[in-house]
């Protein structure tokens, strides 16, 4: 007589191999393979690592790590966002700026590391993915497996008598399953059926989707563009590299890539609340364009509005911002007309439009030793100036009181140093102040059709009066759709794998050695659920009462059937 040890198990009784059948490729993941103890060579080394980057573990520890590498992006100044800021970091960390600069971290998305753990995840996706799908095509095409031998070692059971013939059970219950979408056959004495693929359909579309999301980010990344421009009423924009105040692209964008249009802004439209708690906010805020698309297209005229752009094949014309721009007329001391009517930009510096800039006159004046001079003037314009005595603020975005400030200064300007600089900035490190009587910096505050003289014969300034800019950002995201449609597949597909239980039934009827038919219902469920005893004994119940030849109800309580009528018995 054979014995079993502990240490040395037994056979699996025959039962228990019948209900690991039953329950067997409900999850469609790929099953472990039991440790053992090969030699590894070099192949083997590559498909312990093959395997190991292509489990669910590893692929969501990529995921932690991908999201974990996007922090530093998010607080640390980036080169390919703001390259200002970035110098202004490397001012202020002379300590910091070094380590970040060989971490890559003023550019982590464009890094080595980050590229990696993107890269790994992309590929530990896709091997977890293929097999998962072919396992899953194999249990499309075949059939849910045949009943267990003993049904009352499963979770949800129940079981009645009846006088019908077992075959018009299996028959009844064939029907009734197919009918509740469950993919149902007659196997031996039982019929099988299964429901709840889309669970694993779920699952493979939301890591089929990831993939999408990840590949149209770096698409988008890598073909990227966007660019600035500020346009005066009046003036115009072609869709070329010069033509754009600053603009950045993606690695592998060329200019090419750049989608041929041009535009020009006719007339901008800002109305604003005049009171109550919101007095200032904008209610009107649109830019009337004229638009032509190719060199010889024919030309069109629509609104941009915020957040409701002018797209142009994959680009989109986004209306960011808004201001004013001083019409400037400079003499210089013998009366010549040294820069006419030039509408000069200034920069918004609050939400009631008060604004800053600077004037710059390359052909100046000759000082009193003969030399010839260039002139720069600080502006400040106010919309709606406060009257005399007030700050230098401006009390409302409209131009309802418009008054422009200028200081006036000599010598220098700077641009011919070959040394970048901003047009709304003046670089005073070769400039003097223009004094007045009291020996003060020189200025003056203008209302429109007054004229600023400067001292000593230097020329005059004068304030013709104002037009209004608008400020546009081209840009050009061609993952952006594909990036929308794998969110959108991803949180359907996540929804799917979480809502939908996979579950398997199965009813068997024979003839007891009474010869009355014996019926047995049970149902499987891949994981614990109140809804499969609950769906079982509805089944039950619905096929209790069509089942042909039911007992009558008067028959011997032996006799009848002794289903619960709540649900099927849950073990």
């Amino acid at each position: 007589m054979s014995k079993t040890t502990a240490s040395e198990p037994g056979p699996v009784p025959a039962e228990d191999q019948d209900l690991g059948a039953a329950g067997s490729q409900l999850s469609t993941a790929p099953q472990e393979e039991q440790p053992g103890l090969p030699a590894l060579g070099v192949i083997g080394w590559v498909r312990w690592f093959w395997r190991q980057l292509t489990s669910m573990r590893v692929a969501l520890l990529l995921l932690l790590l991908l999201s974990l590498a996007a922090i530093p992006g998010s607080v640390i100044p980036q080169t390919g966002i703001d390259v200002l800021k970035v110098a202004e970091f490397r001012k202020e960390h002379t300590t910091l700026a070094p380590i970040y600069d060989k971490l890559g971290l003023f550019h982590v998305y464009s890094s080595v590391w980050f590229s990696a753990i993107y890269i790994l995840l992309f590929v530990s996706l896709i091997g977890c993915i293929v097999p998962r799908t072919w396992q899953f095509v194999g249990q499309l095409r075949g059939r849910p497996p045949a009943a267990p031998k003993r049904l009352t070692r499963l979770p949800a059971y129940t079981t009645w008598r009846t006088e019908a013939d077992p075959g018009q059970v299996r028959e009844a219950a064939l029907a009734l399953l197919k009918r509740r979408r469950f993919r149902a056959h007659v196997a031996g004495d039982a019929v099988a059926a299964e429901k709840g693929y889309l669970r694993e359909a779920g699952n493979l579309a939301f890591h089929i989707a990831l993939i999408v999301m990840l590949v149209a980010f770096a698409w988008g990344q890598l073909y990227k563009s966007e660019g600035n421009k500020l346009i005066v009423e009046g003036g115009g924009f072609s869709n070329t590299l010069t033509q754009y105040d600053d603009f950045k692209s993606g690695n592998l964008f060329t200019q090419d890539d750049l989608d041929p249009f041009s535009f020009r802004l006719n007339q901008f439209t800002g109305t604003y609340e005049l009171t109550g708690p919101n007095r200032g906010t904008p209610r009107t805020y649109q830019a009337d364009v004229t638009y032509s698309v190719g060199a010889y297209g024919k030309d069109k005229r629509t609104i941009i509005k915020v957040n409701e752009p002018l797209q142009i094949g994959d680009s989109k014309v986004y209306l960011v911002s808004h201001g004013y721009a001083p019409v400037i007329t400079v003499r210089d001391g013998k009366g010549k007309v040294v820069m006419n009517r030039q509408a000069v930009p200034l920069l918004p510096l609050d939400g009631n439009v008060t604004s800053s800039g600077a004037i710059k006159v390359m052909d100046g004046y000759r000082n009193p030793e003969g030399k010839k001079e260039q002139l720069g003037f600080q502006a400040f314009f106010l919309p709606t100036y406060g009257g005399k005595g007030s700050t230098m603020l401006s009390a409302f975005p409209a131009l309802l009181n418009p008054m422009l400030a200028l200081n006036a200064y000599h010598g220098d300007l700077g641009v011919d140093s070959g040394i970048p600089q901003s047009v709304y900035q003046l670089n005073k490190k070769n400039l003097k102040e223009f004094k007045d009587s009291k020996g003060e910096l020189f200025k003056k505050q203008l209302k429109i059709g007054e004229t600023m003289t400067l001292p000593g014969g230097a020329g005059s300034v004068t304030f013709e009066g104002v037009e209004e800019w608008a400020g546009f950002q081209v840009t050009r995201q061609p993952g952006s759709v594909w990036a929308l449609v794998g969110a959108v597949a991803a949180i359907l597909g996540l929804a799917g794998s979480l809502f939908i239980q996979r579950r398997r039934v199965w009813v068997r009827a024979v003839t007891g050695d009474d010869g009355v038919t014996v019926v047995e219902m049970a149902g499987l469920g891949r994981s614990e659920s109140a809804k499969v005893p609950e769906e079982l004994g509805d089944l039950a119940a619905t096929l209790y009462d069509r089942a042909p030849g039911a007992p009558d109800p008067e028959s011997p309580e032996d006799d009848r059937a002794s289903v619960p009528a709540e649900g099927a018995e849950q073990k």
